[in-house]
């Protein structure tokens, strides 16, 4: 999905830009091609400002997007997630950041929670990137719990897993 819609913008980085930023931040385009956070307007100068454009390219991209049905419907709907990843240290709890060989495969996710239940230590939160909006996703979870060493063991004994970092 997330190549389809970066196709429809293939011919400006700018825009393209625009449009990863609107993915990855969960902001959406409400009827007047206003980028919003739920109710919240984002200034098209704050954000091209974020990325290094002109806030007329934010302008074009927004409308864009109103104008293509399929996109419309997509930066419509789409909203954020609160995450407590960087509220972790604060907090104190722990972000165990998961990379795995396969994005795709199945059961990544139950067996990754499944081996913290068997361990007996119980997730705040479980954020898992989607492989077609970012090149190297991660699964993040979170714990307001020490992690056992056996557990580390057990994540990095997993088949899939590639890396595993504490935060």
């Amino acid at each position: 999905m997330f190549d389809e819609i970066m196709e429809k913008f293939e011919g400006s980085p700018s825009q393209q830009a625009v449009i990863r930023l609107l993915l990855e931040r969960g902001f959406s385009v409400n009827d007047e091609g206003r980028v919003v956070s739920g109710g919240i307007e984002i200034p098209n100068t704050g954000i091209a400002r974020e990325i290094g454009v002109d806030r007329r390219v934010v302008d074009s991209t927004t409308d864009v997007i109103l104008d293509d049905p399929e996109l419309e419907r997509i930066f419509r709907n789409i909203s954020q997630v609160p995450s407590l990843m960087d509220l972790a240290p604060v907090l104190d709890l722990t972000v165990i950041a998961i990379e795995v060989d396969d994005a795709d495969q199945k059961g990544i996710v139950a067996a990754v929670t499944g081996l913290l239940a068997d361990h007996d230590v119980s997730i705040r939160q479980t954020i898992s990137e989607d492989p077609e909006f970012t090149d190297e996703p991660r699964l993040y979870l979170v714990t307001d719990q020490d992690l056992p060493g056996t557990l580390i063991t057990g994540l990095r004994d997993l088949e899939f897993v590639r890396k595993i970092e504490l935060q």
